[in-house]
């Protein structure tokens, strides 16, 4: 019964960290949004169609062998509120997993502007995250997305049963995580580093 967790949030709010966090914390595996990112860019180009069928592709195979396999998993992704096809894929998600018997989570971070633009910098994210090397870019990515889409709920907004809002902005990531592992009751599994973060 494998469970997944969602990590949500804008650009550079701290949804890999805090996925770090509760990676080892659990001993969950991770997928964090830009390994698909990185590997579909580095064969197909930057934004191409190409690319964006294998990013695509490159996640719903992971999620068929993580439910295959009862494998519980993290995901991080930024999420536009404000469109339609983007609820009705976290919804699939949902109910991928509940179908397999098991539980899905969704932990949606936020902070300010100002705070998230630091964070854009960090030397972690730039080792992480080649595509964001480009500061330049990154920076005007972040701000034309947090103008024109809606990247957090509003006040009351949830979507999902299991569905906790943190604002983040002063915290660490490992509080976050904890906070995230008491509000939805999450036991760790009993396995092996290689199991789940081999090569990190």
């Amino acid at each position: 019964m494998p469970n997944l967790i969602v990590v949500c949030g804008p650009q550079a709010v701290g949804k890999m960290t805090v996925a770090e966090s509760l990676r080892d914390k659990l001993r969950y595996n991770l997928m964090i949004n830009h390994d698909s990112i990185e590997v579909s860019d580095r064969i197909f180009g930057f934004g191409t169609p190409a690319q964006r069928e294998f990013n695509s592709a490159f996640r719903e195979k992971a999620f068929e062998v993580a439910l295959k396999h009862g494998v519980d998993l993290i995901f991080t992704y930024v999420c536009a509120f404000d469109m339609r096809s983007e609820r009705d894929y976290l919804e699939g998600l949902e109910r991928m997993f509940f179908d397999a018997g098991g539980s899905f989570y969704f932990l949606e971070l936020s902070c300010d502007l100002d705070t998230r633009l630091k964070r854009n910098e960090t030397p972690h994210r730039m080792e992480r995250k080649p595509s964001k090397r480009d500061l330049t870019w990154s920076r005007s990515n972040l701000i034309s997305d947090a103008q024109n889409h809606r990247l957090n709920t509003d006040k009351d907004e949830y979507w999902f049963e299991n569905h906790l809002k943190i604002d983040n902005t002063h915290l660490l990531p490992d509080e976050v995580a904890e906070m995230a592992i008491k509000a939805f009751s999450l036991m760790p599994n009993d396995r092996a580093d290689s199991e789940y973060r081999w090569g990190v």
